[in-house]
């Protein structure tokens, strides 16, 4: 051993690391290897503090037969420091005749097992190694399994908060929604809609998307989505509404990077114009008659781009009688469809074209799938996508 690696058999086999400071001991523990046929490599380190360089670039299959009495560790202090740089190795402990207590709080501190050196054999070490990567194996199936269930927890609180049920007194507006989070993510991201109306029949709606994905983000979504309801049934829109969720944004924002665009409407009663204020989001789309059109109202900045010093102003748009308002994130149009280019807002516009008669599920669904479908040879869609269409009047799509 001579205190480097002694085998050669690849950086894939598994690793047997032996930390004893007795150069006795170790060459026993090589010899009743030798002798029990176990396949791993096996290196012998001095201290703990060796122990962790070569542990610190090694992810596979490791167990550490460690033992007790060490330079710089006494007990099951060296448990306890090896499994906190390496959570996923296997520790055997190495005890002394007189120490099964010790070996005992060490598998409490966190080792598989222990093993008496005076009483070590050939067969006994083959068996404690082996089931001792079994055992960590199976932990971290169960710690992962776990982890999925928190995970899938935690997403449905954020999905919760993320996809509201409109709150409207009248069904002359009809909402289609949907949302798909992005592949890359296990939680949804930071995209987020949500549509009330107000006593005056005013029906109100936002889109809105924070930069960066992950639980911080989807919890500043949900942040801002409950400040807009909030906001919008307390009589604030327009500029001030703008102006009131980017201080939100700025003050629960979880680095000062992070920023978010968002389009918000005041659909007022009558349905013939729209009072829009967008920030740093792009435009939407206007469905009437078997057409689609691009509307890009003027806008200000992102939420908390250049924080306290942004403008944003609210636009009128006027409507067709028989209009329907698409709002939509980033990620519908952003996938790779060509190595070298992605969808776009206009190969967006040529998709909703086609579909233009469709009725509004329809016509919601066939925008995701076949913007999925586009992407999908490329990796599909990476970020989250939310599309939500507003509707009105018996001829509405």
């Amino acid at each position: 051993m001579g205190g480097t690696d002694r085998a050669a058999r690849g950086r894939d086999s598994a690793l047997l690391l032996l930390v004893e400071d007795d150069a006795g001991d170790a060459l026993l523990v090589e010899e009743l290897l030798s002798d029990c046929g176990l396949e791993a490599e096996l290196t012998w380190c001095r201290t703990v503090a060796e122990a962790q360089e070569v542990l610190a670039d090694r992810a596979g299959s490791v167990c550490v037969l460690l033992d007790l009495h060490l330079p710089d560790a006494q007990g099951f202090d060296g448990v306890t420091r090896i499994l906190a740089g390496a959570p996923h190795a296997a520790v055997v402990v190495l005890t002394g005749l007189a120490e099964s207590e010790a070996g005992l709080a060490a598998v409490a501190a966190g080792a598989q097992d222990y093993l008496v050196k005076g009483r070590l054999d050939p067969e006994l070490l083959n068996r404690a190694v082996r089931y001792a990567l079994q055992r960590k194996q199976v932990e971290q199936a169960a710690s992962d399994l776990q982890a999925g269930r928190l995970r899938a927890q935690e997403n449905a609180r954020l999905e919760r908060g993320l996809l509201p049920v409109p709150l409207l007194h009248t069904d002359e507006v009809r909402v289609t929604a949907r949302y798909e989070p992005g592949r890359t993510q296990s939680l949804l991201g930071g995209d987020f809609y949500d549509v009330v109306q107000t006593p005056d029949g005013t029906v109100h709606a936002v889109i809105g998307d924070v930069s960066g994905h992950g639980a911080a983000e989807a919890a500043l979504g949900v942040c801002l989505r409950v400040a807009w309801r909030t906001a919008v049934l307390c009589g604030t829109t327009g500029p001030e509404l703008a102006r009131l969720l980017e201080q939100i944004a700025v003050a629960e924002r979880s680095e000062a990077e992070v920023f978010a665009t968002l389009t918000a409407l005041s659909l007022p009663p009558g349905r013939r114009s729209v009072r829009v204020v967008r920030a740093g989001h792009h435009g939407m789309l206007v469905r009437s008659r078997g057409e689609v059109r691009w509307e890009e109202p003027k806008g200000g900045p992102a939420l908390g781009l250049v924080p306290g010093a942004s403008h944003w102003v609210e636009s009128t748009l006027p409507l067709p009688a028989d209009a329907a308002v698409v709002l939509f994130t980033d990620g519908l149009f952003e996938g790779r469809v060509q190595p070298d280019r992605r969808l776009g807002e206009e190969g967006l516009l040529e998709l909703a074209r086609r579909h233009a008669a469709l009725p509004a599920r329809a016509f919601v669904d066939a925008l995701v799938d076949e913007a999925t479908a586009a992407a999908a040879a490329y990796g599909g869609l990476a970020d989250d996508v939310a599309v939500v269409q507003l509707g009105w009047g018996e001829s509405a799509p």
